[in-house]
């Protein structure tokens, strides 16, 4: 028989609800949030107001093509199941386009939920990486807190301070992770600021990367094992070769924000991004001219 806290884990918060489901919202994402022209974004769209590719259907236009169009942003945005979470429960089911009284409401709403979910989803990692004892029952009672919030009314979800909510869930999934690297912690780099800096020297298994801003790093070949990524910011990080199968907290989002390859070593709940598929590298013909080959 299952114990009584695995039995309260499951019944708080269901894996699935915790992954993005499109045919269940009404475009939220591509409403409430601002974008702003960039290396991300082909265009500028102020808050509330719909991307121009969204379709009456609320899905995306161009989704297949969005990397090719200017939009690799939207690519590796996640969710976590919010966006259908206050498209049918918390309104119910009730459209911002058919009902625009509630639209203001509902993105405001989504700005609070958003962050909810993400922590729901950190939290269910945690679990799964915790033996029974003190920090598997405080991580346990978070997640239940945090699911009973996130099943609050517009108003209630509107009032939370969701910062000091998550500074607090924070602290607990924090003691989690150096749980699960105990006997194989690294170097501490929280919040290290890593911006294109070349990292395939640097000894980084164990190591605490929380909140590191690894934009553009050169991490080839690096051996990330039991590294914590909680938040880590991996866009534009190249990641050939290296092995991420035992790193923790690691989302599918940042591995699809990220540059990898076939050797790219992942762990086994997550996907190979699909632009990771061909890449070229270089090769030398008999004319001695460099050129390029693609590779799978």
């Amino acid at each position: 028989m299952a114990d009584t806290t695995e039995q309260q884990s499951a019944a708080t918060v269901d894996e699935r609800e915790l992954r993005a489901d499109c045919t269940r919202c009404f475009g939220i994402c591509c409403v409430a949030p601002a974008f702003a022209a960039s290396a991300d974004f082909a265009l500028d769209k102020p808050a509330g107001q719909p991307c121009p590719n969204l379709g009456p259907d609320s899905r995306c236009g161009i989704h297949r093509d969005l990397r090719q169009r200017g939009f690799p942003g939207c690519t590796v945005f996640d969710c976590f199941g919010a966006g259908q979470h206050v498209a049918q429960v918390t309104f119910g089911g009730r459209d911002w386009r058919t009902d625009p009284a509630t639209a203001r409401q509902m993105f405001d709403t989504f700005a609070v939920m958003r962050p909810l979910h993400e922590l729901l989803w950190y939290l269910t990692e945690a679990l799964a990486l915790t033996p029974p004892g003190p920090l598997r029952d405080d991580l346990t009672d978070a997640l239940e807190e945090t699911g009973r919030l996130t099943d609050g009314t517009p108003e209630q979800l509107l009032a939370l301070d969701v910062d000091a909510h998550r500074g607090r869930v924070n602290g607990v999934l924090s003691r989690a992770g150096e749980q699960a690297r105990a006997g194989r912690a690294g170097a501490d780099r929280r919040g290290a600021v890593l911006i294109g800096v070349d990292l395939r020297r640097a000894a980084l298994a164990g190591a605490n990367l929380r909140g590191a801003c690894l934009i553009g790093a050169d991490l080839r070949g690096v051996n990330l094992g039991a590294a914590d990524l909680t938040g880590a910011d991996l866009r534009g990080a190249d990641l050939r070769g290296a092995d991420l199968s035992h790193c923790l907290f690691l989302h599918q989002s940042q591995l699809d924000a990220a540059r990898g390859d076939h050797r790219t070593v992942l762990p086994a709940a997550l996907r190979r991004p699909a632009h990771w598929s061909l890449t070229l590298t270089p090769t030398r013909p008999r004319s001695g001219r460099p050129e390029a080959r693609r590779r799978r």
